[in-house]
Parts: structure tokens; sequence; C-alpha cells
């Protein structure tokens, strides 16, 4: 599913779709491998996502209405892009929301002293 140079899958499973979503919240619409690309600039190369794990959750979303697609002709080959739905852009504000707040939990569990002056 992934390819994951720093983080162990156990970590870094279940953060694909926050991921997705807040990459096209910011760029409003994006093709799969600008996707895979993307993360693996922000991360550094830490996190890099393979189409077997991207596509199947680009097609869901798709299916549940948070995502809709664009085809747009590039030479001799059709690029879809994927963007947020009017109610995907709810969906990614609270799933990046929700997952900001796992996050700061998680500090507060694995690193009690953070956040004490």
């Amino acid at each position: 599913m992934y390819i994951c140079l720093m983080y162990s899958k156990e970590i870094v499973k279940g953060t694909l779709k926050p991921i997705v979503l807040k990459l096209l919240k910011e760029h409003g619409r994006m093709y799969g491998y600008e996707i895979t690309q993307n993360v693996k600039a922000l991360t550094e190369g830490k996190i890099q996502i393979t189409e077997g794990a991207l596509y199947p959750l680009l097609h869901k979303l798709q299916a549940e209405g948070v995502l809709q697609t664009e085809s747009e002709k590039m030479g001799k080959r059709v690029r879809k892009y994927y963007k947020l739905s009017q109610s995907g852009e709810a969906v990614a504000d609270d799933l990046i929301s929700e997952m900001l707040d796992f996050m700061q939990t998680l500090k507060s569990v694995l690193n009690p002293d953070y956040g004490q002056a």
C-alpha cells in the first residue's frame, strides 16, 4: 500500500484520506501522479504513496460524492483531474480538523511534558 522510508505502515495507515483531501483543498484540482509527487516532496520522501493505494481511495471518494473529476486531453492522452465537490469541502475540513486534534492528543499521551512550561 505505502512505501514508507521512515515511518512504519501501522503509523502511516489511515492518513492517506486526510492528506489527499488537504492537498485538493489547497490546490483546487490535481491528477493522481501530481498528488503522489506532492506528498513525496512535502514529506521529503518519508511518505511515498503508490498508485495501488491512491486510486482506489480517489474512486471511493468520487463514488461517495466527496470528489468530482474533470478530464483534459493532453496530446494523445486524457488526464483525469480530481477536485473537491461542494460537500467534499466540508468533509475535508472535518477530517483535517479531526486529524490535527488527534495529533495533539497523541503528543499529550506520548510526550506528557509537551506544552508545559
